[in-house]
């Protein structure tokens, strides 16, 4: 039959949704189809492949910003991809990608994101492993042992702090790679939701009661220690003495919570000041990214490097191929396109795979080491650049989807 892709509409909404329990599991109870009024609010770009009538592949994009370098970069987040059993391995989900992520670059969007089931799955499209969304298990009772702060107290969070906790985490966030801003839906949330989602959000403040860090957790069921966990959302702290406060508030339920479930990713700083890291990972979430735009991705970045000229190539991907140059004046990347053959051998510069531009981009390998990976070709003349030009910054990912 004739594939067709587009964008879903209302009317495809119960084959979609019963598309994605196959593919994701079904609540006891079954699950809803939503209404139309709530499916017409959710923002969401949902795209479906259809082989005849009937949906045989899908998948939903959200638009939102994540941090990179510095700056809030638009990023389309890809997640609910299913495939009907008959039909995988069928080449439907490469022509739904296509699509969607076509329409992300008109929209604007210069990177896309995603959580993978089978990450081999994704490499094929442009995608690569940079990080992992983590659920680690702390022992409240080593909590205990964590150095008393000095000059840092902690209260319970009302409403009226929404916007100091919101700020807390932008400072944060614009120092990492990857977080997503939460300045858009499915992310941002009114802070009367905030705040009735945990059971409790708590403040470190400093001397002069500024609040330099927050914890959000919901303290869970029981009383027995070894079998009662209480899960945390967000442990971020600006100064180690922020993480100090929160790490032994949290421990004071030791009595009756035997562990903390964190959602972290990567080396926290605010893990460093622990007596020692006895946690074990309770579930591990790779997360992928491409690149939709090399020029928007790569152009404007603030950078030390002032003067630099770094010729590159990209290689192996049709809506990537391309060659540039990067030169940095006044502080920031500039590119420009050059009229250069790719796969000509005689052009000498560094070549990138659409993969190898990914983990470049978000710091996440060293130029050499993508050589090691085979992801970067071609004279090592601007390793160093290249590397110094996109890494200093750890990513972290603290928001699933």
């Amino acid at each position: 039959m004739t594939l067709t892709v587009r964008r879903i509409e209302y009317a495809d909404q119960p084959d979609y949704t019963r598309l994605g329990g196959e593919a994701f599991g079904v609540p006891a109870g079954g699950r809803a189809v939503p209404t139309a009024e709530e499916w017409a609010a959710s923002g969401f770009r949902e795209w479906g492949a259809f082989d005849g009538d009937g949906l045989a592949a899908r998948l939903r994009v959200y638009g939102f910003t994540s941090w990179f370098h510095g700056a809030r970069v638009p990023t389309a987040g890809v997640a609910g991809v299913a495939v009907e059993p008959e039909r995988r391995g069928s080449g439907h989900l490469a022509r739904l990608f296509r699509a969607a992520l076509d329409e992300a670059r008109e929209q604007g969007d210069v990177l896309s994101t995603l959580f993978p089931s089978a990450p081999g799955i994704y490499r094929r499209l442009g995608y690569e492993v940079v990080g992992s969304f983590d659920d680690v298990d702390v022992p409240l009772q080593n909590l205990n042992r964590v150095a008393a702060p000095a000059g840092v107290l902690t209260r319970r969070a009302t409403t009226a702090d929404f916007d100091a906790v919101v700020a807390v985490h932008r400072r944060w966030a614009a120092a990492q790679n990857g977080p997503v801003s939460r300045a858009e839906k499915p992310f941002w949330t009114p802070s009367e939701k905030f705040f009735a989602d945990y059971t409790g959000v708590t403040l470190a403040l400093d001397a002069s009661d500024e609040v330099v860090g927050f914890a959000s957790w919901t303290r869970g069921e029981g009383y027995t220690p070894p079998t009662t966990v209480m899960e945390i959302d967000d442990l971020i702290a600006l100064t180690p003495d922020a993480a100090r406060a929160l790490w032994r508030t949290l421990g004071s339920f030791s009595t009756v919570v035997g562990t903390a479930r964190v959602a972290t990713s990567g080396l926290d700083p605010a893990w460093l000041v622990l007596p020692d890291l006895t946690t074990t990972v309770h579930s591990a979430h790779p997360y992928m990214l491409r690149i939709l735009d090399v020029a928007g991705a790569l152009g404007g970045l603030a950078t030390p490097l002032e003067g630099a000229r770094v010729p590159f190539a990209v290689r192996g991907a049709e809506d990537l191929a391309g060659a540039w140059t990067l030169t940095v004046s006044d502080g920031v990347t500039h590119l420009e396109r050059d009229a250069v053959d790719v796969d000509d051998a005689h052009h000498a510069r560094p070549v990138l795979s659409p993969n190898g531009l990914a983990l470049l981009y978000s710091g996440a390998q060293s130029a050499a080491n993508l050589r090691v990976a085979g992801h970067l070709t071609g004279p090592a003349d601007h390793d160093a650049a290249l590397s110094t030009l996109f890494g200093g910054r750890q990513l972290h990912v603290r928001d699933y989807f």
